[in-house]
């Protein structure tokens, strides 16, 4: 059975960046829009449970709490305007594989805090900045544009970390349903002020927008996240962990059959460094004497 549900939760979450690529590329949905949208449809159901049985944790919650929730917010309303941006200007291979590192990040700024990690962290952290570098370097010869988009890829997997590292906090005394509604309603009205900042409609688009954005949220949002959060009452997190670097290849072959999309082999020789490197990250933070700094609370956010 967990292997069902495992398989269900990659397809989900390597779903996210085809279907986001596609949708923008066939209908006149916007990047904003979707971000709004997933947010906001995900903010009501994780809500509706919640209000059904335990409705007064939402007026128990702490100023602590909020500012986290609010913090995680801000970095996810941040990282889905950069990803989803990235989608439009460089491969989604690449730009999954790059968001994907928000794992790295979170390293990294423990390394900035003072954490010492194990060597295993640090070897892998510099495998997958070869991988990195392959992408990129590749992509600057293929055009400016793709190199902005792996830019902005990048840009988004450390605000994933961010977000992560703040959801950490608020899920210390926050049930999974309060603090997933907070934070996915303070994330959605912050992307309705940045698509009416930009310009960007958030509605009027045609039925094939509309179903676009209904798979993406369906499909990576509550399908894929909600197998892994499943997944961590009968496995170990850092086996989930592992199961869900598979949306890297995942992403890139699902790109390739219904996409179309072809890469040079150096590409995908990056993607294999990045896939590599963040299993060593992973498997090096959870072994380490700083396992409860290195736990990730949320799976991922694409």
């Amino acid at each position: 059975m967990n292997f069902i549900v495992a398989a269900f939760g990659v397809l989900g979450v390597a779903s996210s960046g085809p279907l986001i690529a596609g949708t923008l590329g066939a209908t006149s949905v916007t990047a904003l829009a979707i971000a709004f949208w997933r947010n906001a449809i995900a903010a009501v159901v994780m809500a509706s449970p919640v209000l059904i049985r335990e409705p007064r944790q939402f007026r128990k919650i702490s100023r602590p709490e909020f500012t986290w929730s609010a913090v995680a917010a801000v970095a996810l309303a941040f990282h889905f305007a950069c990803f989803i941006t990235a989608l439009q200007l460089t491969s989604v291979a690449a730009a999954t594989a790059l968001v994907c590192l928000q794992s790295a990040w979170i390293a990294v700024f423990q390394l900035l805090r003072g954490t010492r990690h194990r060597w295993p962290v640090l070897v892998g952290l510099g495998i997958a900045l070869g991988g990195v570098a392959a992408i990129t370097g590749f992509d600057m010869g293929t055009s400016p544009k793709a190199l902005l988009g792996d830019i902005l890829a990048l840009a988004g997997g450390a605000l994933a970390g961010l977000y992560t590292m703040a959801g950490g906090k608020a899920r210390q005394s926050m049930s999974i349903g309060t603090y997933t509604t907070l934070c996915y309603g303070m994330c959605a009205a912050i992307v309705a002020v940045l698509a009416l900042t930009g310009g960007q409609p958030l509605v009027g688009f045609d039925a094939g927008g509309w179903l676009g954005i209904a798979a993406i949220t369906v499909c990576a949002q509550l399908v894929g996240h909600t197998a892994f959060n499943h997944l961590l009452a009968t496995m170990s997190p850092l086996l989930v962990s592992m199961i869900i670097l598979l949306e890297i290849p995942g992403a890139a072959l699902l790109a390739a059959v219904f996409l179309h999309e072809t890469l040079p082999a150096g590409t995908y020789a990056g993607l294999a460094l990045i896939l590599v490197g963040l299993a060593v990250v992973v498997a090096g933070q959870r072994r380490g004497k700083g396992d409860a700094q290195g736990k990730i609370a949320e799976l991922g956010t694409d």
